[in-house]
């Protein structure tokens, strides 16, 4: 079998299609050994076939010898009708299937049936064309990972952003644009890494490269919490502008503001200014899995540093300075309590030590 192996696989939505008639296929991340992220599209028949092949494969694990014994987990059968709710309740169980399924021994998690059955298929990077009469539908699973059928009222309309300026792809999990590329986003990674779709392509692109096309602003980046939020930093980074701060790494500092782009502004003691937030790890997480994200793409580049930028939009994009964050920083800081007076100080004294204290004077 070799080092080829699935690190991870996660469920990220399903999809509604109508061509040659309509099914639902759900959408899988699987993220290999060699840090490469591939999506792929599996209808439930198909995953549920898989999953008796495996369980023929590994019968003891399977339970079949002894019910006591099986560490494979279970799947239930498809319906006789697949509706839009049932897809959409598979999500939960078939969440947890993933999870399993890399847990079990490595004879089962790594074996050629699995592999194979993850592999991208030429189905999997075939996009709808402009002529189809209707396009696909996409549901995209809670940030949180709950599944809750309630919630999910319609499909989930992916947003449209255009590129500012060329971009070369760094590795084969990214995507390339050319200025005026007009895309898909499907995620949007804290890391500022955008998961992005275009005509017959899809990969990772730096968000600093995208624009939205109503606006220059990110209508969905948060408001600054000055009051901040304890990180640790598990990469050095040297400030290559002058806004941006210089950390070694294991540092502790607050974050004050997330932005969508992957640079947030973090606050050290009393100095502000852009960092990483992929060089950043809440205490008591998972470093070894952010150090794999860091090796595979590392930091997105940002918008200032990229050169022959052109947006469709006459004003630029608001953002606050340094000096604004650091003054909101000084004025959150609680207030230092005054020192009391000789006269309160003497006062609260017992009289045995006001008579040494006028002895002394």
């Amino acid at each position: 079998m070799g080092d080829h192996f699935i690190r991870h696989i996660a469920l990220l939505g399903f999809e509604k299609r109508f061509v040659p008639s309509q099914h639902y296929v759900y959408m899988f991340l699987v993220k290999w050994q060699d840090l490469s992220e591939k999506v792929v599209y599996r209808r439930f028949t198909e995953i549920y076939e898989f999953h008796k092949i495996l369980k023929e494969m590994f019968p003891i694990e399977a339970g079949d010898i002894n019910p006591e014994n099986r560490i494979i987990p279970h799947l239930p059968a498809p319906r006789w009708f697949d509706g839009q709710r049932v897809a959409e309740s598979r999500q939960g169980t078939l969440t947890e299937y993933c999870s399993a399924l890399m847990s079990l021994p490595v004879k089962i998690s790594r074996c050629p049936h699995l592999l194979n059955f993850f592999k991208v298929r030429p189905d999997d990077l075939k996009l709808p064309t402009d002529s189809q009469v209707k396009k696909p539908e996409t549901y995209l699973m809670p940030k949180d990972g709950k599944n809750n059928a309630a919630d999910i009222t319609g499909p989930i309309i992916l947003q449209t952003y255009r590129a500012i300026a060329d971009y070369e792809k760094g590795s084969s999990s990214q995507m390339a644009l050319a200025t005026g590329d007009v895309v898909d986003v499907v995620e949007k990674n804290e890391s500022g890494w955008w998961f992005c779709q275009m005509k017959t392509k899809r990969g990772w692109v730096p968000a600093s490269y995208l624009e939205p096309l109503d606006s220059p602003d990110e209508a969905e980046d948060p408001e600054p919490n000055y009051a901040g939020e304890p990180y640790i930093t598990i990469k050095a980074y040297t400030a290559v502008l002058e806004d941006e701060i210089s950390l070694e790494e294991g540092e502790a500092i607050e974050v004050i503001h997330k932005l969508l782009d992957g640079w947030w502004v973090i606050r050290k003691e009393d100095v502000t200014g852009y960092f990483p937030s992929m060089y950043l790890q809440k205490a008591g997480q998972d470093v070894a899995q952010a150090k794999s994200q860091i090796k595979s793409r590392g930091a997105p580049p940002r918008r200032s540093s990229i050169r022959n930028a052109h947006s469709i939009h006459q004003r630029s994009r608001k953002r606050l300075s340094q000096d604004t964050y650091r003054r909101n920083s000084v004025r959150l800081q609680p207030a230092v309590p005054p020192r009391p007076s000789a006269d309160l100080i003497l006062h609260r004294c017992s009289e045995s030590t006001k008579r040494k204290l006028a002895s002394a004077v």
